[in-house]
């Protein structure tokens, strides 16, 4: 079907208003974060913005009878290309449907529809006491429907977990246009057993399998008190092993963030009143809870890790917690201030290893950035060993771009080496499909049954998550 008509059927789904078919339109819609999306031109046939299951339902039984790629969309914060057009087709832009539909209170969760952004979400949820714990570095940007697809967690994964841990149900337009209710179609219970788990099917399924209309979340108590506690190593191999020092105490921190020395550097030139200390590492532990155990918490972190660290500083007061955290949350923008000329790429930027290979892999890691010569800062979620990388070069010169893809690549399979995953919460996407077999061997061939059953024809989401079946043609 070629754009013109397709425009025409859309037409009989959706309001001038909500259906973009104009050039620059649809070229909105062709990039996310990723690295991938500048060198390539995925702009979509047409993007609708659907504000009713049964709009988007419609969209798909179209599709459907066309054979026409359909790929959901949130806020197009991703990192993986994820939500873009690889093969043409039908964006739904889910974004602008973010109705929270019912706090139950009593029964502790929350109906909410795609669009809801993850901030927005919380900052409702707390006149009720309330909160959604995972908590992405993207909360004031990220969509609900966006954090299910992809599994999202974040800064509080040690602790809380990640998204799939609090979906008690979904409703999901199936590749043929089916609307269906997993765990429970009237269901309010928090426990239930009953039949297959296909919440946790579509949960992190990047949108290949259905599009997700409404979400069913828990939602637990909000803490009464937090405290963060900041150290300051001398040697790089003593933080990961501080890490696990606190666990052994007996302690869950909800959070333990990471800076090497790259990233310290790089937030100082960003802003050098935030003025870390020179060290080869730092750790942020942030504890939450009632205002007894997070003191006493706190007060154990500083006697474990003071052992191994060089400074060590306990706060409970907001002020004093907001500066300490200050550099953590300014790294992701300051990596790019490593050289003048330079752009921090998402490329190989979320690998996830065995706590024990946290230190192999941030020594491997500067070792394959000198190796090609690419300047990396690394930090990220050490309490869950995801970390994250984040290389900085001149988009302008192609032999740097082919190096920072080498570079990516070989960090990619460093995290399969140390017995890790190639992503930790980003995603597949279609810049980390190539990767499957290896992570996953035999259990692919079963991934793509299940697509097939309920996606014969292939339209939904095509070229993500699964590698290509046979060459570049395939899933």
């Amino acid at each position: 079907m070629n754009r013109h008509r397709l425009a025409s059927e859309l037409k009989r789904i959706f309001p001038p208003e909500r259906l973009l078919t104009g050039n620059l339109e649809r070229r909105m819609y062709s990039y996310d974060s990723s690295f991938l999306a500048r060198f390539r031109n995925y702009t979509p046939d047409a993007v609708v913005l659907p504000r009713s299951t049964e709009e988007v339902a419609a969209t798909v039984k179209l599709a459907a009878r066309h054979g026409i790629p359909v790929i959901p969309r949130g806020a197009g914060s991703g990192e993986t290309c994820g939500c873009l057009a690889v093969r043409g087709g039908i964006v739904v832009d889910l974004s602008s449907w973010d109705a929270i539909e019912e706090v139950d209170v009593a029964n502790m969760q929350v109906f909410v529809r795609p669009g809801v952004v993850h901030y927005r979400l919380n900052e409702y949820l707390a006149a009720y006491g309330l909160f959604f714990p995972p908590d992405p570095g993207s909360t004031r940007m990220c969509t609900i429907g966006g954090m299910v697809a992809n599994n999202s967690s974040g800064l509080r994964a040690v602790k809380y977990g990640t998204t799939e841990q609090y979906v008690l149900g979904l409703e999901v337009v199936l590749p043929d246009g089916q609307v269906i209710t997993t765990g429970g179609v009237n269901c309010k219970a928090l426990k239930n057993v009953s039949g297959l788990n296909l919440s946790k099917l579509f949960v992190g399924s990047e949108g290949i399998l259905g599009i997700i209309t409404r979400i069913r979340l828990r939602v637990w108590p909000r803490p009464k008190a937090r405290g963060i506690a900041m150290a300051v190593f001398a040697d790089l191999e003593e933080a990961p092993a501080a890490v696990l020092d606190v666990y052994r105490s007996g302690i869950l921190p909800s959070g333990i963030e990471i800076l090497d020395s790259s990233a310290i550097r790089a937030i100082n030139m960003y802003n050098p009143e935030i003025n870390l200390p020179d060290a080869e590492a730092i750790l942020l532990f942030e504890v939450d809870g009632n205002p007894a155990g997070v003191e006493w918490e706190g007060q154990k972190i500083v006697e474990v890790v003071g052992k191994r660290a060089i400074s060590v500083e306990w706060a409970t007061n907001p002020g004093r917690m907001a500066e300490l955290w200050r550099g953590r949350s300014v790294v992701a923008v300051a990596a790019a201030r490593l050289r003048p000329d330079g752009s921090r790429i998402f490329a190989g930027e979320d690998i996830s290893v065995p706590l024990n290979k946290v230190t192999e892999a941030l020594r491997r890691i500067k070792e394959l950035g000198r190796q090609y010569g690419v300047a990396v800062v690394n930090y990220g979620h050490i309490g869950d060993g995801n970390i994250h990388t984040a290389p900085v070069i001149n988009l302008e010169n192609p032999d740097e771009v082919e190096r920072a893809n080498k570079l990516a690549d070989a960090i990619h399979r460093l995290a399969i080496e140390l017995g890790g995953s190639t992503t930790g919460e980003h995603g597949v996407g279609a810049v980390r499909n190539q990767y499957a077999l290896d992570e996953h061997g035999a259990a692919v061939n079963t991934m793509r049954l299940i697509k097939k059953a309920l996606d014969p024809a292939n339209i939904m989401n095509p070229g993500k998550l699964l590698p290509p079946e046979g060459g570049a043609g395939g899933a």
